[in-house]
C-alpha cells in the first residue's frame, strides 16, 4: 500500500473502473508502471485478473472482498487530505449518493462508537504473532503511560 500509485489504482478500481485502458486514461500512468502495480495488486490478493474478452483475450482488474475492505482507508486518507485544504482546493469530496450533502468520515470503536482520533485513549500493544522485539517495545510504551499517569 505505501506506494502512491497503488492507492490511485484503488482509488478508480472503487470508482467502478476494471480495465487497464480505463486505468491508464484515468491516472496518466505509464504502461510498464500501471502492469508493474496491477501484477503486484493481484499478487496481494486485493484485485482479481479475470478475462472479458477471448479474441484477442483482455483482463479486467476486479476487487476481491480484501480489496473491498480497503475502501474504508481511501476514504480515510481522503478525508485527512481534504481537512487540511481550503475547500475551493479540494479535487474531490465524498458525498451521500442520495442528498448530494458532503459526508465527513471519522474512524470510530466499532464496539463503543468512540471516536478514534484519541491517540491516549486507544494505543497499540503487541499481538498475539509479536515477536520479541515488538513485545519488548510495547512493554516499554506501556511502563512509559503508567509513570506518565501516576505523575499526573
Amino acid at each position: 500500500m505505501g506506494e502512491w500509485w497503488t492507492l490511485l489504482i484503488l482509488h478508480d478500481a472503487f470508482d467502478g473502473y476494471t480495465r487497464f485502458d480505463q486505468f491508464q486514461q484515468s491516472l496518466g500512468i505509464s504502461t510498464s508502471m500501471l502492469t508493474a502495480r496491477l501484477k503486484t495488486l493481484v499478487a496481494d490478493g486485493l484485485l482479481e485478473r479475470r478475462p472479458y474478452r477471448t479474441n484477442p483475450v483482455r483482463h479486467e482488474y476486479v476487487l476481491t472482498e480484501s480489496g473491498r475492505s480497503l475502501r474504508p482507508v481511501i476514504v480515510a486518507l481522503a478525508a485527512w487530505g481534504n481537512q487540511h485544504l481550503p475547500p475551493e482546493e479540494r479535487t474531490m469530496i465524498l458525498v451521500d449518493a442520495q442528498t448530494g450533502e458532503e459526508a465527513e468520515p471519522v474512524v470510530v470503536d466499532r464496539h463503543t462508537g468512540r471516536d478514534l482520533d484519541d491517540s491516549e485513549a486507544f494505543v497499540f500493544t503487541a499481538g498475539p504473532a509479536a515477536g520479541p522485539a515488538m513485545r519488548a517495545r510495547y512493554a516499554e510504551l506501556e511502563r512509559r503511560r503508567r509513570e506518565a499517569g501516576a505523575e499526573g
